[in-house]
């Protein structure tokens, strides 16, 4: 019965039972509720969890301002963070954190709860990617530009893995994600498909840099992230992490809290 009441809910739980692709891995990382067969060693395992996440959360936000410097098309959010800076004034990093904000606003009508990991996400990201930045000079020459994308999209994908292993609650962005899958009963893969549709969209007539990394990064960034939290899988979880709209049997391992 209770397996029952879970599945009119239409809960998005992350288990163990099957291999699949990470839905949401741009910002960001996707949570789930806590489920069955809690962590043995909680208490033991937090500063671990701690490490992952704020390491994972330096780790994006040093990979999206690579990216902006490798100067060949950015993933879709970042589009449309720099059409907004272009257009404000303000640097991307704040144009990030802000519309963080303003995402996290969206939440209450879908009644997502955030978690440390979330307020982190929308702090951090900016705050390092501006510093970025400021560090890395712009660089004209594409034999030095091609690399530093390839680098920054896999540096990504490795970001991506360590948060989300924290399991400290999803980034704003994917969030609203599922939070809009549980509303409407829509596909998770294509309510993403569709935000990220129309926040590239607004992004690029807005001025933001669309080109050959954003492709990339939408072709790489699935199956890099799946990689990556397989790997960073603090212990306690075994196999791989999958995203589902359906909840996991009774007898799968804990799904992600």
């Amino acid at each position: 019965m209770r397996q029952s009441n879970h599945a009119r809910r239409g809960k998005i739980l992350f288990s163990t039972r099957r291999a699949g692709a990470v839905e949401g891995a741009s910002d960001s990382e996707v949570d789930a509720p806590s489920g069955r067969r809690a962590d043995p060693k909680p208490g033991r395992r937090l500063p671990r969890r701690l490490v992952h996440l704020y390491s994972g959360l330096v780790l994006y936000g040093l990979s999206m301002g690579l990216q902006l410097r490798a100067g060949l098309g950015l993933e879709p959010w970042s589009v449309l963070n720099q059409g907004i800076s272009r257009h404000t004034g303000l640097s991307i990093g704040t144009v990030t954190i802000v519309s963080g904000v303003l995402i996290l606003l969206l939440w209450i009508p879908l009644r997502q709860r955030p978690g440390l990991g979330t307020v982190s996400n929308v702090v951090i990201l900016g705050l390092v990617m501006d510093a970025t930045l400021t560090l890395v000079p712009e660089i004209t020459t594409l034999a030095v530009r091609i690399p530093l994308l390839a680098f920054a999209i896999l540096l990504n994908g490795m970001a991506t893995g360590l948060y989300i292993s924290a399991r400290f609650g999803p980034g704003p962005r994917d969030g609203l994600m599922t939070g809009l899958h549980r509303r409407t009963g829509r596909p998770l893969r294509l309510v993403r498909t569709c935000i990220e549709v129309a926040v590239l969209t607004v992004g690029f007539v807005l001025g933001g840099s669309v080109g050959v990394g954003t492709v990339l990064y939408a072709l790489a960034i699935g199956p890099l992230a799946q990689f990556s939290l397989r790997f960073f899988t603090i212990g306690g979880q075994s196999g791989r992490v999958v995203a589902s709209s359906e909840p996991a049997p009774a007898s799968a391992p804990a799904p992600l809290s």
